[in-house]
Formats: C-alpha cells, structure tokens, sequence
C-alpha cells in the first residue's frame, strides 16, 4: 500500500504544482477548510511548531487565501480563517488528493469491495 500511495500515486507535488505553492502551505489550507482556528491550534494540527506556522500563515495571507480575524472568544488572539480564493484553493486541493491510482481504478468490482472489507478491518 506505501509503495501504490506514496511512491507510485504521490499526490503531494501536483497539488503542490497545481497551486504553486508548498504542500506544507497546501495543508494549511485544507485543514483551515473546516473553519478558523487559532494560529497554535492550526499548529497543532500540523504537527509543526508555531513559528514555523506563523510563515506558512504569513504567506497564505500575502496570496489573499487566508486572513487573520479577532477571536470572539478571546480580544488577545487572532483566528486564521480562509477567504474565498482560500476556500476555492483547499477545495481544489482536496479534489486533486482524492483522485485513486489508476491501478486502483482499473480492478474488478469484487476486488473493490474485497479491498474495502480489508481497510474497514484495518481502521476498527
């Protein structure tokens, strides 16, 4: 499964290409998607450090795809939401990340559901 993902079906560099951007902004984008958050609590999300969040922050706002909004429900910190070019880009990001391996599309339909009966097993 690593080997069909991550090495023969990277998504990373074309959605990375596709925005011309980084995937680190790219996942910024998509995990601020689901509304504004905190600046720590996006870190936190990402798994990286505040400092380094902050850059990524600092240039999703230079390209007009994210804004930084006071918090109602604390005056001393700011939100980061996306805007609408913001929106529109995770959302073309999330589209290009969800596109299958072409190996994957080209199985039979029992191997489709054989596949899904094994991943379901894996997640409980």
């Amino acid at each position: 499964m690593n080997t069909l993902l991550m090495e023969r079906h990277n998504r990373r560099k074309t959605v990375a290409d596709a925005l011309g951007m980084s995937f680190s902004r790219v996942r910024a984008l998509r995990r601020l998607a689901a509304g504004p958050i905190p600046l720590r609590e996006l870190a936190e999300r990402m798994g990286s450090d505040p400092p380094y969040t902050t850059v990524i922050v600092d240039d999703l706002v230079r390209r007009g795809l994210a804004e930084r909004v006071a918090n109602p429900a604390d005056r001393r910190s700011k939100l980061v939401r996306l805007t609408e070019e913001g929106r529109a880009a995770a959302a073309r990001a999330t589209d290009i990340m969800s596109v299958p391996p072409d190996a994957l599309l080209d199985l039979d339909p029992e191997d489709i559901e054989a596949l899904d009966r094994i991943v379901a097993k894996l997640l409980r």
